[in-house]
């Protein structure tokens, strides 16, 4: 399993770009597969925390049974303008439910710090990451810097004019 720890080891300039991106707004966009093997696309917020990247969801939600049906997922940073001033991020993985008790507990306290909100009952999931990637503007701004990352390997880089 490739913790959120592991990427920012191996590829730290990339991971905090992600991260970034994901902590500008709070938000993200969750890909799932559905039943029928068809996309589904679900806002979420995405926590950062203790080593992993964490989903908490409604219990019983959509993307939590799509998840338990295919644990794998994409998810995108919210983007904020047509022209990616700010940057963009991707991520994509296998979610891994966390069913223990203690740790639903731990999470439910940070979030709670984080955002002063109480979850109540939910669904807890921690991301195995199979790829990062970022594009952000170059220095100087005539162009974009694409860079993507899988565990074992170095990061990529391209430049797009």
């Amino acid at each position: 399993m490739t913790r959120w720890d592991d990427v920012t080891k191996a590829a730290p300039d990339l991971a905090a770009a992600a991260q970034g991106r994901f902590e500008a707004t709070g938000l993200g966009l969750l890909a799932t597969l559905r039943k029928d093997g068809s996309p589904r696309i679900s806002g979420i917020e995405p926590l950062f925390w203790d080593g992993d990247l964490w989903f908490g969801m409604m219990t019983e939600s959509r993307k939590s049974a799509d998840l338990r049906r295919d644990p794998r997922f994409g998810l995108h940073a919210a983007t904020v303008d047509k022209d990616v001033k700010d940057g963009d991020a991707k991520i994509y993985g296998h979610a891994v439910e966390v069913v223990d008790a203690g740790e639903k507990a731990r999470f439910a306290n940070r979030l709670t710090e984080v955002n002063d909100f109480d979850p109540g009952e939910f669904d807890l999931w921690r991301a195995d990451v199979t790829e990062v990637s970022s594009i952000r503007p170059g220095e100087p701004h005539d162009h974009l810097l694409i860079e993507w990352w899988h565990p074992g390997e170095a990061v990529h880089r391209h430049q797009r004019y």
